[in-house]
């Protein structure tokens, strides 16, 4: 009778749920039935607000007229509610009273700054990454901001581009990950919760292969790469039910992604079924002229939305020359409606329809801008964001009664700790927290000295002698050095990941002195460092880490939290190594180790080994690994293999490690990677301690795209790998049969 009963109720909700979804879909329709043919081109327009640009402005001063007119659909760069609610009254003075979207680069917090994407990605704590979005879409949502412009998923292999700080680093596994918790935050219980905001998927795609590391660059790689390392992480925001999606800048493999109707239309939209709406990227509709794929704006309008890009960023293109494609043919009628249609979708879905201003409520962005809580997230996941990557002689974590020399232009820096992407607000300087403040709460004064020595980019040296002096009366000298905040994101591409300035002859000068240096690295990518650590006894990758930045480095250098970080990228030893990723093709001869460089595919003036291979971490504890166990030898079809190792804790303090699963195809009918991350878990250990640690594995993670781009898995040999990161591993082999 109970199982009776539990099928009607679930039978009853999902009927519900059903008559919902079709009530939006009747209300869209009836809306849609309304519209001239002008009014839909409108809601296909997005326009930025007149208070701040991430992008070149078109001069305007008629967007309030056009909003009153039924001709924008949405708007980008509007913040807090004052604005908001103003540009949606205008709206309600439209023929049909459509509301606006207001859309912003919500990229690692709002009000509350969190580390940089590619930060929170070293924390490979799922949980947290989700809740720091979980926390932006609050704080954002309260200020009558929609929808994100995030997460971006791009992966990256080459530390060269920029907007490696957006992103979750190299790897489709880790990045998929990432991906989902981020959309979960973003849109927490769901589209229309007062605290929920729309993600955005980005960028649709392959932006991060960019040619040179070359922002806006052409891409060009095989459809078997693209679907193997580069679409992953955008299926798996998909099906954690991303609102939208933001095509890219680059042409790939000849195509703008903007008019790639592959992309968007084949990809996305059918196979995929994505029910929401596709935006460009600021002016990627015009900038096809560029690329030299469309002859004028008209024509680039018409490649873009018969190729799937639903709503037009400031180009200016929809608008004006959609009405007159329509009625030339060249753009049918039904492919329009369907793009006003997903976009109204969305608005029904957030509940605008119903009430315009229900984001937009002075008390509720009050409360939810200062909330300590938020301030005690960001401290936890930025200790969290920390890379240990060296600890000679147990020289962290400092001691309270050490006398400390702080050197370097990052000590009292407030600004550069939010890194690129960040909102900024006119009390920064009270709210953010340097590291030199976050060391003045953990030791006594007295032991602390300070002095700048250099600045960041500049050839100024007259601050040496000064830093000297004050790491001469000091028992450990600490040097925070790296790059300023405008040096990584967007349009941000580097040719040289080298210290900028003079940092690398401060730290010349003050291992002069003989002191233990611990360094301190502050980035918004992978860096290549290599003289800095030679001369220091403790590297730490601290990254950009937001609001409580000189917090959580405090923690981490004083012990109070012992660092748990892992790389989410390469990093290299010099530029000409780039890109140097770890799940990469053998060749036909490759080196045997890391030194060897006659008739072997390697360089002959490097070692083959990154700076640091990814998955790299230590703590002020150490781990032992055993041998892989596994429990079978060999299997056949749907079985499913467990792969066991036995982690111990051989230090004195307590510590978390990062237990990670390669996988490698040894044999297969195309050439297959060395090892590919499977799985990972994240467990703590007492001093002394151990445990063991399993992954269950089946054939869902041997599947692979053939040359035919059949996506499946082959018998062979398979080499099962666990270890402490992509380098160090203890490894077992099982064969599989189908």
């Amino acid at each position: 009778m109970k199982q009776y009963l539990l099928g009607v109720c679930c039978l009853f909700l999902c009927s519900v749920l059903c008559a919902q979804k079709k009530t939006i879909e009747q209300r869209v329709d009836s809306v849609l039935k309304l519209m001239t043919l002008e009014e839909k081109a409108g809601q296909l327009n997005q326009y930025t607000g007149d208070w701040s640009f991430t992008g070149p402005v078109t001069p305007d001063n008629t967007k309030v007229q056009q909003v009153k007119e039924g001709k924008l659909g949405s708007m980008l760069n509007v913040v807090g509610v004052e604005k908001t609610k103003m540009l949606q009254q205008y709206a309600m003075k439209s023929r049909l009273k459509i509301p606006l979207l207001f859309g912003q680069d919500v990229i690692h917090g709002f009000r509350t700054t969190f580390p940089i994407p590619l930060a929170e990605a070293a924390s490979w704590d799922l949980a947290a990454i989700e809740l720091s979005a979980r926390i932006a879409a609050t704080e954002a949502s309260a200020a009558g901001v929609h929808w994100t412009f995030a997460p971006m998923v791009d992966i990256s292999r080459d530390p060269r581009w920029g907007r490696v700080m957006e992103g979750a680093g190299e790897d489709p596994y880790l990045g998929s990950l990432i991906a989902r918790s981020r959309v979960k935050g973003f849109q927490g219980k769901g589209l229309g919760s007062i605290d929920a905001v729309m993600a955005c998927a980005k960028h649709f795609a392959a932006y991060g292969a960019a040619v040179g590391g070359r922002d806006y660059n052409s891409v060009d790689m095989s459809l078997r790469m693209l679907w193997e390392i580069y679409l992953p992480p955008f299926l798996a925001a998909n099906e954690a039910g991303a609102a939208t999606f933001m095509n890219s800048f680059n042409d790939l493999n000849g195509i703008p992604a903007t008019g790639n109707k592959y992309l968007q239309r084949d990809i996305l939209k059918n196979k995929w079924k994505h029910n929401g709406f596709i935006v460009s990227d600021w002016g990627s509709v015009g900038e096809m002229i560029a690329h030299g794929f469309a002859k004028d704006t008209m024509d680039a309008a018409r490649i873009a939305l018969n190729a799937g890009c639903d709503m037009d960023m400031e180009s200016r293109a929809y608008l004006r020359y959609l009405p007159l494609l329509v009625k030339e043919g060249k753009v049918k009628m039904e492919l329009i409606d369907d793009a006003v249609r997903r976009i109204l979708r969305k608005k029904f879905e957030m509940g605008l329809f119903d009430d315009p201003f229900k984001f937009s409520n002075e008390q509720r962005q009050q409360q939810q801008w200062s909330n300590p809580q938020h301030l005690a997230a960001a401290r936890d996941i930025a200790k969290k964001s920390i890379v240990l990557l060296k600890n000679n002689q147990q020289t962290l974590p400092l001691q309270k009664k050490q006398k400390v020399a702080v050197i370097g232009p990052f000590v009292k820096a407030v600004k550069d700790n939010l890194g690129f992407w960040s909102m900024e607000w006119d009390d920064d300087s009270a709210r953010i927290v340097p590291l030199w403040n976050g060391m003045m709460t953990k030791a006594d004064k007295t032991n602390l000295l300070y002095a700048k020595g250099c600045n960041i980019n500049d050839s100024d040296t007259s601050g040496f002698a000064a830093a000297v002096e004050v790491a001469k009366q000091s028992d450990v000298i600490m040097v925070t050095v790296g790059e300023a905040r405008d040096m990584s994101g967007e349009a941000k591409s580097r040719s040289s990941l080298q210290l900028p300035g003079v940092q690398n002859q401060l730290i010349t000068a003050l291992a002069a002195t003989g002191k233990p240096i611990v360094l301190l690295i502050h980035a918004g990518r992978p860096l290549i460092f290599n003289q800095a650590a030679v001369h220091a006894s403790a590297v730490l990758y601290t990254w950009w880490l937001g609001t409580e930045a000189g917090n959580a480095m405090a923690d981490v250098l004083y012990g109070d939290y012992n660092p748990s970080g892992k790389l989410p990228m390469t990093f290299p030893r010099t530029e000409g190594q780039i890109p140097t990723y770890y799940n990469y093709f053998n060749t036909g001869r490759p080196a045997a180790d890391e030194f060897q460089n006659s008739y072997v595919s390697a360089y002959i003036d490097l070692p083959n080994s990154p700076a640091y291979p990814f998955g790299f971490g230590l703590s002020y504890t150490s781990f032992a690994f055993s041998e892989v166990k596994l429990s079978n030898a060999s299997l056949k079809g749907n079985q499913t293999l467990t792969a066991s190792v036995t982690v111990t804790n051989t230090g004195t303090v307590k510590g978390k490690e990062t237990v990670q699963l390669y996988i490698r195809d040894v044999t297969g009918k195309v050439v297959r990677p060395v090892k590919e991350l499977k799985g990972f878990q994240q467990i703590e250990f007492m001093p002394g301690e151990s445990k063991t640690v399993s992954f269950s594995i089946t054939t869902k993670d041997l599947r692979f795209y053939d040359d035919q781009l059949k996506y499946d898995w082959e018998s062979g040999v398979f080499e099962i790998m666990i270890g402490s990161n992509s380098r160090d591993v203890t490894k077992a082999s099982v064969s599989w049969m189908r």
